[in-house]
């Protein structure tokens, strides 16, 4: 069993027409490839310089435009789709968003649980954290994709509890943001998350100015079969299920392990 993927990597800014359009340009490209499963960015349709109240101006309903265009793109290309999307929340924040959409519905949902407060940046000013809870998985052709954000690559108990749901793949998608050793830190923890949980990482990072680049398909041992530089572009890999099984049985560390992870304070 076989899945064709791929990792967008792109530049979006404050204008949501412009982002969809180069978002539509890429998916176009990436079916072309026949690719099945797509992972865009973090805050793929709006990203400003700054974590203030554009981001809250910008945000939108699960039903609004964006995420519709984004359904449509789906059914019309016959390929699942992880966005990352600023989603309408209460007390003038937002939700930072991942939305699974396949066959033209949103078949799952994540909200980022560990937010970017560190080196120097503030998104609790304006994000709401969302709790932990029962991980959604989008199904796409007999292999289960969990999602998780960004920051959340520096916990690997977030990866782990996808794993424990069933995830064969870990959707990545981030705007990890440029800085001293940051390129670093991405590489090794994608790699990481990837070796400790034998599955594959899909992730997906914003290009500059605001993100690190880097984009990467990673298999199960840690190697990268796909990978983007630093600018905008498309990386494509054939996702293997005998990959996945063979790692398994060569490094059965999920069915060796003897710690659960549980929420704090559970």
């Amino acid at each position: 069993m076989t899945l064709n993927v791929a990792v967008v990597q792109f530049a979006p800014a404050e204008d949501k027409a412009e982002n969809l359009a180069e978002i539509e340009r890429m998916l176009r490209r990436a079916a072309d490839l026949g690719v099945r499963l797509a992972v865009l960015p973090e805050y793929a349709v709006f990203t400003a310089p700054a974590m203030d109240d554009r981001f809250v101006d910008s945000a939108e309903p699960l039903d609004g435009p964006t995420v519709s265009r984004l359904r449509a793109l789906t059914t019309e290309l016959g390929l699942s789709v992880i966005a990352g999307v600023n989603e309408t929340a209460e007390g003038g924040r937002i939700h930072n968003t991942l939305v699974g959409i396949q066959d033209g519905e949103i078949k799952a949902v994540y909200r980022k649980v560990h937010l970017y407060d560190a080196f120097g940046y503030k998104e609790s000013d304006r994000v709401l954290a969302a709790d932990p809870e029962t991980p959604d998985l989008l199904d796409v052709d007999g292999f289960k994709v969990g999602m998780q954000t960004c920051y959340d690559l520096r916990f690997p108990e977030v990866s782990r509890v996808l794993v424990d749901a069933g995830a064969d793949i870990i959707a990545l998608p981030a705007e990890w943001v440029p800085g001293p050793l940051k390129e670093y830190h991405w590489n090794t923890l994608v790699r990481a998350r990837a070796i400790e949980n034998t599955v594959y990482v899909l992730a997906a990072d914003q290009s500059a100015p605001t993100g690190a680049g880097n984009s990467a398909v990673v298999d199960p041992m840690g190697i990268a079969i796909a990978t983007v530089g630093e600018a905008p572009g498309l990386g494509t890999a054939v996702v293997e299920r005998d990959r996945i099984e063979h790692v398994r049985k060569v490094n059965p560390a999920l069915s060796l392990r003897r710690y659960r992870v549980a929420p704090a304070g559970a």
